[in-house]
Order: structure tokens, then sequence, then C-alpha cells
């Protein structure tokens, strides 16, 4: 769809430190999902502005440089450690003459390169085709638009139009399709919830060591390196625990500014992790940057609604640390908070199962409701959780419910009621129930 330069592997990296906060990169993690993608570093631009320019993001001084630099290395694709306009993309492919990258881009092809299932490459084919759809317009400009009036009128639909339309066609399609795979894992999970196994799933920043961890807990295979979202497909399995057994999910990692489309695109994947009754944030300690990555993980949780469910910080690697014991950190209220372990040596693994099970005895709740008949709407959500064990009708026509949820989900629902679930909450002695 694109008349583009082609991307190689020989890169020059551009790195812009900004004063805003929310505007900054690591340069590092740049390197590393360079790395993580393929590519050979060649050559790296850094400079520091206040705001981005509007024509070339990092300045007509700084673009100058860049194209010489790229001339110098014989690069053959330039990538940026930031998101950039498809206009400024284009104005920088023009003085540089070679295909230029941002990060989102960089991290979809990643993404593409990963995806090893039939659900999780339709997954990055909608995020990539998302993010493709705002930057149509910079291929075609040599073909004829329409235009209206008397003998102003174009040949019929243009080659961007006819993208467009192709493009929209393809978006719903996959939509329709991973609405489907969105069915079976609820149907999947409905089953899980009837078994009576909780689910535990592991979340943390890429690399932080998610993988190994889960391989090492439950003798499973499943892809483990030392690179930028080395998984992405979700993988549930069977962990026994001192007093029983739950079901552990490992997916996909996270990191900072990770594109809104890819969160849109991986829904069903993320509900593994919005349905979970526990969320184990595995957090690299031997990381210099691990406060600034914990913090990130924390916003993509809110952003998926899952910032609610209870946490147990798995702190990882800690072979790297000096002179430094597998223990666990208690909260105020007695419960375990931080467990620190090594996944790669299987050291602290037993105080790991003993912090879960702790927590996954209070992270269940079982409630009587009376729901009036004006307020049978809450039923459905109910439903959908499969959280309903009986279900009854007093004289009066109020339903009395006993329900067994997760108490991630129950505040959830508390607090999309605001309030009015938790008026419904009595003892069964209150009431005279007929069937």
């Amino acid at each position: 769809m694109f008349d583009r330069y082609e991307a190689g592997e020989t890169a020059v990296l551009v790195h812009i430190d900004f004063s805003d906060e929310d505007r900054r990169e690591d340069l590092t993690e740049l390197q590393l999902l360079v790395e993580s993608a393929g590519a050979r570093s060649v050559g790296v631009i850094t400079g520091s502005r206040r705001s981005p320019d509007r024509k070339f993001f990092i300045g007509t001084g700084k673009a100058e440089e860049l194209a010489a630099m790229v001339a110098a290395t014989e690069a053959n694709v330039v990538i940026f450690n930031h998101a950039l306009s498809p206009a400024q993309e284009r104005n920088l492919e023009v003085i540089c003459q070679c295909r230029v990258l941002d990060r989102t881009t960089l991290i979809l092809d990643i993404f593409a390169q990963r995806a090893r299932t039939h659900e999780g490459k339709l997954q990055v084919e909608l995020a990539q085709l998302r993010h493709m759809s705002t930057r149509l317009i910079r291929g075609w400009t040599h073909l004829e638009r329409q235009k209206g009036g008397i003998g102003m009128r174009g040949p019929g639909e243009t080659q961007l139009e006819t993208d467009r339309r192709l493009l929209r066609g393809r978006i719903k399609n996959i939509n329709r399709r991973l609405d489907k795979v969105d069915k079976q894992r609820e149907q999947s999970r409905r089953a899980r919830k009837r078994s009576d196994l909780s689910t535990v799933s592991l979340v943390g920043y890429t690399n932080a060591g998610k993988s190994t961890l889960f391989n090492s807990l439950t003798s499973s295979d499943v892809y483990a390196a030392d690179q930028l979202f080395a998984t992405l497909d979700p993988t549930l399995r069977k962990l026994s625990l001192p007093d029983g057994a739950i079901i552990l999910a490992d997916t996909v990692g996270f990191i900072r500014h990770l594109p809104h489309d890819l969160v849109a695109a991986f829904k069903a994947t993320l509900q593994e992790t919005r349905q979970a009754e526990i969320l184990l944030h595995v957090v690299d300690c031997a990381d210099e940057n691990m406060t600034e990555n914990f913090d990130q993980v924390q916003l993509v949780l809110k952003e998926i609604d899952a910032d609610e469910i209870p946490q147990l910080v798995v702190c990882n690697k800690i072979d790297l640390l000096e002179d430094f014991a597998p223990r666990i950190d208690y909260g105020e209220d007695g419960k375990p908070e931080r467990v620190w372990v090594s996944a790669q040596k299987r050291i602290g693994f037993d105080l790991l199962l003993n912090a879960i099970t702790e927590l996954i005895g209070e992270v269940i709740r079982e409630l009587t409701l009376k729901i009036p008949a004006s307020a049978g709407h809450y039923l459905g959500q109910f439903y959908r959780l499969d959280a309903i064990q009986q279900k009854e009708y007093d004289d009066l026509g109020n339903c009395i419910l006993s329900v067994r949820l997760s108490d991630a989900n129950w505040r959830r629902l508390a607090k999309q009621s605001q309030g009015e679930l938790e008026a419904f909450i009595f003892e069964p002695s209150e009431v005279d129930v007929t069937c």
C-alpha cells in the first residue's frame, strides 16, 4: 500500500531527552528493542528539546546531522525512540533517503515476529492495520483525487480510497474472528470457575522473567529468552499448592507507553489478567529502573481495569544481587506483600507457594444478596461471572441470591453500582424464603 523505502538490518537510533516527564524514554530500552527486532545499531543521535519540532521532530539541524550519519554509516533504517506523526516520518524519509520507524512501529514489528498462534497473529495484524490506517495518506500522493464541479471530476475511486475501504473491511473481519476467540476463552474461564480452581496471572514489565518463573513453577516449556516480548500468547497450566491447586496464566509483558492499538487488539489476551483472583507482579530487582518499570505496569493495569485485583509482588533475579536470601515481606495487615526469589536458580519457590496459598484463601467471597425486582439487571452481571450458586424468590418477588466470586470482581461490581449492591447483603435468617 505504500511507496516507501525498504527497512533493513542496520539502523541509526535517535533519542531525545525532553523536559516533560511524560515524553521521556529510556535509550537502553530502545537498544534492547532494536536488538529484539533483529536489527543492528550503527550509530546513535541524541539531543534535548523542550518540545518536538513540527516538521522533523528533532529540528532542522539535527535532521541534517542525522542524514549525514545515515550516509556515513550506510544505514538503511532510522529508528526513533518516540512516536512520530505521519508527516514527520515522511519528511525525515525524504531528507535521510531511507525508511524511518518510530517506537510504536518498532514494537508492532517485534510483536509480528513473536506471534505464534492464530489468535496472536490476528491480534498483531489488527494492531498494525489500525496503526497503518492513520498513515495511508502518505502513499499514493501522485494519484489524482476526486473533485467536485463541472470538468473537475476525477476518474472514480482513487487507489487511496480503495485502500481505505479494504482496510476497514479487513479490520471488521478480524474483529469478528477475535470476538469468536473471546467467547471461546469465556467458556473456558467459566469451566475453570465451575471446577473451583482459582486463576493467578503473571504480569510485569517485559523481560522481568515471567516465562522463566512460569516454566520453573509448572515444569512447562514456554519459550523464554533474554529479550523483550518473548511471550505474546497466554499460556495456562495447573499448579499444585500445599493446600490445593490453581490455574497459573503467563501473559504478555508490558512496556512504558504501550501502544493503545496493541492494548485494544490484545483485549482477549488481557482478559485473562482482568479475571484473575490474584496478580503475581514480577519485577526484575536487579534492574536499576525497577521502580519506574513497576509504575508503568500499574498504569497499564489501570488502563485495562485490572488495578483493583490483589497483587503479590515477586522480586525476581535475586541471584544477581550480592548476599541476598529469599524472604517474604509482610504488610501492616499481616498479609504477604513481596516475595524475593530467583526463577533461574529456583530459589525461594517454597516461600512463593506459601504466600500464594495464604492470599488465595482470602480473595474468594461467598455472599447472600436480596435483590429487588427493580434491580434485576445485576443478575446478568453475576451470570456472566458464573458466580451464582443458588437463586430463590421470596413472597415479595425479591431474588435471594447466593454468589461465590473473587474479591476483586465483587469490589469492581460494588464500585460500578455506586454502593447499591452492598446494601443488598443480608443474613438468610432475616427473610422467609420460599422456592
